[in-house]
């Protein structure tokens, strides 16, 4: 009898940008401070990616070319390579055959997948399913977005939140029961309102007087975000445990999207998770949108052990939301 095929995460990469933006570097451009901000956020500083014509491709590739040297993998051998981004170096071609192309990729197709900071996840159950289906052996998935390109540094609700990195996954068929085990996404549009970009899509493209507007930046209404975000997250967490009759004493870590230190507090209480098994990286990058969940993989590489459980839970704009049971496989 066959077993079953399962896509396991069987390496990881991540590349920050060098430059910090501290809140004290913050406090002299918008009326904040570092007090404030930490007790809301959580967030001490992030990182920028610096350097006329730079865009998410750069923090993209060498992530994915360390995860390469890591696993011995020449970048020939890959087959897929999704890239999940709401910041593409350009609106088109898709940043992940630019990626694809500064890696040599060259036996790859990619695409991007846009699910704002539920990427990574909707990314993840995307590239298992290529895997699963047996149509193809090794399929990267990177997060990346260089949200300093979207954060208008005049708006001081929004610009202590965010920074930019790119983390990277290699998945690859395994018929031990390790790796992608479920997956719960979901998505609700009429949230919408609440979190986009207001100009520079097809509705409205640009123009000088959208330019003018500042529309080209990310606008975000806190509250009503910080409240869908909290239960979406928590409830989508929950109803994965229970679906797999599982516990909090049964999951190693929770791996949240850094969003806000008090979601991430409201998603592992909901799962009776102490903090010790929680990644919390967002003191020092900030929210990197798709970026934060394979961050967090990347900084805890090494204390993960084979056969870990771990969930990846995320919320996004979209709405988009959804939680990702992992069982780890090196």
């Amino acid at each position: 009898m066959n077993k079953k095929v399962t896509a396991a995460i069987t390496a990881v990469g991540g590349y920050v940008p060098e430059d910090k933006l501290t809140n004290f570097d913050l406090e002299k451009i918008v009326d904040t401070n570092d007090e404030w901000i930490r007790t809301r956020t959580g967030i001490s500083e992030r990182r920028i990616l610096k350097g006329e014509g730079l865009g998410s491709s750069d923090m993209a590739a060498p992530a994915v070319l360390e995860l390469c040297r890591k696993k011995g993998l020449d970048p020939l051998e890959i087959d897929c390579l999704i890239c999940c981004t709401v910041t593409p170096d350009m609106v088109f071609p898709a940043t992940a055959n630019i990626i694809c192309d500064k890696i040599g990729a060259k036996n790859a197709f990619g695409f991007d997948l846009q699910a704002a900071c539920s990427g990574f996840l909707y990314g993840l159950t995307t590239g298992a399913s290529f895997i699963e289906s047996g149509r193809y052996k090794k399929v990267v998935v990177v997060g990346v977005d260089k949200m300093s390109s979207i954060v208008d540094y005049q708006d001081r609700a929004t610009c202590i939140i965010f920074g930019d990195g790119a983390g990277a996954v290699l998945l690859e068929p395994n018929e031990d029961g390790e790796g992608i085990l479920d997956s719960i996404l979901r998505s609700d549009g009429s949230g919408s309102q609440f979190l986009h970009m207001k100009a520079g899509g097809s509705k409205k493209p640009a123009s000088i007087e959208t330019v003018m507007a500042r529309e080209h930046y990310a606008y975000q209404e806190g509250q009503a975000v910080f409240k869908f975000a909290v239960k979406g997250m928590a409830d989508v967490s929950a109803e994965l445990l229970e679906r797999n009759n599982l516990t909090g004493d049964d999951i190693a870590w929770l791996v949240p999207h850094q969003a806000n230190l008090r979601i991430i507090d409201a998603t592992a209480n909901r799962m009776g998770l102490p903090k010790e098994k929680v990644m919390i990286n967002i003191q020092k990058f900030g929210n990197t949108t798709a970026g934060t969940i394979p961050l967090c993989l990347w900084e805890w590489e090494n204390q993960l052990k084979k056969g870990d459980h771990i969930v990846l839970s995320a919320f996004g704009g979209g709405f988009t939301w959804g939680a990702t049971l992992v069982k780890w496989a090196y």
